[in-house]
């Protein structure tokens, strides 16, 4: 339509939303469908953080809140990552914002000019690159692999970087892939980035708190203090403590750049909700032991996915560290032919048909930058994920 503005052709829609989106629609059809395509687990808020919000709600804490956030939420962000990261903040170095995704938009629109380029290693989150090119910027691309568990490696990371390059986007844990770095394979890329005080770092942390059989996180900035001045440290409360609904992500950084995004959020939306920021006040200040049972029950879900994925014929699927997502090869399918006699030529085949006749519903790898691969998410019940695996396992049987 003529009046729609040119920069709606750089951006798609969300891949993972839109299959979300048809698994409904089928469901609604009377389809029995399993979804594995939403990342967002399936435990309610704890009961505490539901209390915080209610006792906020008859406190009359329902008026407008400082752009940045109530200052309650960013003192105690700035003590979550004094404790957990070993990284100094002032309340004054936080910002607060309508989920993790207006957190990395109005960082990109404080900074990015025409030409700047943003390195995104793939498989990515598929939102990276869309706000990088709504934002006037250019993504820059640059693949992993199966054989390095989908981790990006510094000489990659060394050719990527050029004149233009304005941003590193950092996400460890991995969504999609789940790969999750360890200190010294953060060294390695950070003795990369302290080379080129030109380039930016954007870490995306949101998985921090799920990591696997005693892993270890750590974060660019606390692992190498030289990259403290120029690295935004983003998080939020929606994965952990299972408040994706909330709304509240929240990042910490350099004074300019906080300054800066300050005033986009300002003629964007103002302050996030103010019940809801109070409910991430008590997320981050009350107590902290059922992560460690989700936990638990995450790493479970892992390896009953992984064993049965990995028996499922031309399937290879690596055990992720952390996250809640898996990310299969399905290159032993392509060329195959589907039992609906469609031959798989590619990963966005493999899972059309996967829904089409087994009613499983998960998203294909070239959403995210990288194929022939699929994601799936493993925040649902052990039952459907077992039975969704029997339907895969059978569908690639069926695969001639």
């Amino acid at each position: 339509m003529a009046f729609l503005a040119d920069i709606l052709s750089r951006a798609k829609p969300s891949a993972t939303i839109a299959v979300a989106q048809k698994a409904r629609e089928l469901k609604a059809k009377g389809r029995d469908v399993i979804g594995l395509g939403a990342g967002e687990p399936d435990f309610d808020t704890p009961d505490n953080i539901k209390k915080a919000a209610i006792d906020a709600i008859n406190r009359g804490e329902t008026k407008y809140t400082p752009i940045a956030g109530i200052i309650e939420l960013r003192e105690a962000i700035a003590r979550k990552y004094k404790r957990e990261n070993n990284l100094d903040y002032t309340a004054a170095q936080v910002i607060v914002g309508t989920g993790g995704k207006q957190i990395l938009f109005n960082a990109f629109m404080a900074t990015l000019n025409p030409g700047d380029e943003v390195i995104i290693p793939a498989p990515y989150w598929v939102s990276y690159p869309e706000m990088v090119a709504l934002c006037g910027g250019t993504p820059v691309f640059v693949d992993t692999t199966l054989e390095t568990k989908f981790k990006l490696t510094p000489e990659a990371l060394e050719k990527a970087i050029t004149p233009k390059t304005k941003w590193f986007l950092f996400n460890s844990p991995s969504n999609p892939s789940g790969a999750a770095y360890t200190h010294d394979e953060l060294k390695a890329l950070t003795d990369v980035l302290v080379k080129h005080e030109h380039v930016w770092v954007l870490t995306d942390d949101m998985y921090e708190h799920l990591t696997y059989e005693g892993f270890k996180f750590a974060t660019p900035a606390e692992v190498e203090p030289k990259l403290y001045d120029r690295t935004l440290t983003m998080n939020g409360v929606s994965k952990a403590y299972a408040m994706t609904g909330w709304r509240i992500g929240y990042a910490a950084g350099p004074l300019q750049l906080i300054k800066a995004m300050d005033v986009i959020q300002g003629q964007q939306t103002s302050g996030a909700t103010s019940i809801a920021q109070w409910a991430a006040v008590e997320a981050l200040n009350g107590p902290q032991d059922f992560i460690t049972k989700n936990k638990a029950i995450f790493q479970g879900r892992r390896d009953l996915v992984v064993s049965m994925l990995n028996q499922a014929k031309g399937i290879v699927c690596p055990s992720p560290e952390g996250a809640f997502y898996v990310y299969p090869s399905c290159a032993g399918l392509i060329g195959k032919t589907a039992p609906s006699g469609k031959v798989i030529e590619n990963d966005l085949d493999f899972v059309t048909e996967l829904l089409e006749t087994e009613g499983v519903a998960v998203v294909h790898g070239t959403a995210f930058g990288l194929g022939p691969n699929f994601r799936i998410s493993y925040a649902t019940s052990e039952e459907e994920l077992e039975e969704a695996c029997k339907r895969i396992q059978r569908f690639c049987a069926n695969c001639k």
